[in-house]
């Protein structure tokens, strides 16, 4: 075993070009704890966030980004029920903001962030997978407990949760609305799993209450939390409405009134562990993927760290929907 790996280290903030890849010391597993090497993860927003400096009170630096990974255990601790070689995926519990990332050729994380699975996918499908359906079934199943034959709007449908959250809601066997500002992205609400894809526009509503006029069963609010008060008139009282993100980059409400909630009507929000995708789900997951009856997008692969920097460069453009993937194996 060599004493050092690759990986991006950021002791600063950094423009996208700064992303560049060093060597440093292989991370010591612990008790309790697993190192993974690493083989994919998929590039998210809140990366390029931390990566200029505007994270959260739990984000510093120094530090390897990276909240997610698939891979194959190295190494555990003592306590840990794993064995080396099995394929495992990570993510959150600090992961890549207060405990270094997946950025590298290895990782060390918390057993109880790690979840083991057997798949023939290849990696640059897996890879995408971790946050996405986390997120995804975590709001469904946890926070609005959705059931079959129920209906659902996705608001920010061509987000990567929002495209993974319609596809495993339609497998659930619920009727689901999705939204897009974008014509041009229709279709692509069609390809992963909307019954009724639509614009959101300024006849959203009227739409939407035409579908389900005697309102919905739940929603999923990724635009914007300004946008809450327009979707929660849409649910029906003992509906449910989740907040998972704010596309628009507006996250709170000024002003807000508890009492501008329609009467009967249900909100929370979802941020969700590792702990809310058990191994089992995950497995179903990558059945139905295997099997094609479940629908993963992926807008670009990149090999390598050093493909890092244009992996987020492609994200931050936001020009093609879908998951941004590096591949290590």
């Amino acid at each position: 075993m060599p004493d050092t790996m690759r990986a991006i280290r950021l002791t600063d903030p950094v423009d996208i070009d700064g992303l560049t890849v060093s060597d440093v010391p292989i991370p010591e597993v612990r008790p309790g704890w697993v190192r993974i090497r690493v083989m994919a993860f998929g590039i998210n927003e809140s990366e390029a966030t931390s990566r200029v400096g505007k994270s959260n009170a739990d984000f510093t630096f120094p530090r390897i980004l990276g909240i997610e990974a698939v891979g194959v255990v190295d190494a555990v601790g003592d306590g840990v029920d794993l064995e080396p070689g099995q394929k495992v995926a990570t993510m959150m519990g600090g992961l890549g903001r207060s405990i270094d990332g997946s950025y590298a050729e290895y990782t060390v994380v918390d057993a109880r962030n790690v979840i083991p699975f057997a798949s023939d996918l290849p990696w640059e499908t897996l890879g995408a997978l971790p946050e996405m359906l986390q997120t995804a079934h975590g709001t469904l199943a946890t926070a609005l407990q959705l059931q079959p034959g129920q209906s659902i709007l996705v608001h920010g449908g061509t987000s990567t949760v929002g495209l993974t959250a319609i596809a495993i809601a339609l497998q659930l066997g619920a009727t689901v609305i999705a939204t897009t500002r974008n014509p041009a992205s229709l279709d692509l609400l069609t390809h992963a799993g909307a019954d009724h894809p639509i614009l959101d526009d300024a006849t959203l509503s009227t739409t939407v209450q035409a579908i389900a006029p005697t309102g919905l069963d739940a929603a999923l609010e990724f635009v914007s939390a300004t946008a809450l008060p327009a979707t929660l008139s849409l649910v029906r009282p003992a509906g449910t409405v989740c907040f998972v993100g704010a596309l628009t980059g507006q996250w709170t409400i000024p002003d807000f009134s508890p009492f501008s909630i329609p009467s009967g009507v249900r909100l929370t929000s979802y941020s969700g562990t590792a702990q809310d995708l058990p191994a089992a789900a995950l497995d179903q997951y990558l059945r139905a993927i295997e099997a094609g009856s479940l629908h993963v997008t992926i807008a670009s692969t990149h090999r390598g760290l050093d493909g890092v920097a244009a992996a987020q460069r492609a994200l931050t453009s936001g020009g093609q929907p879908g998951k941004h993937v590096v591949v290590l194996a």
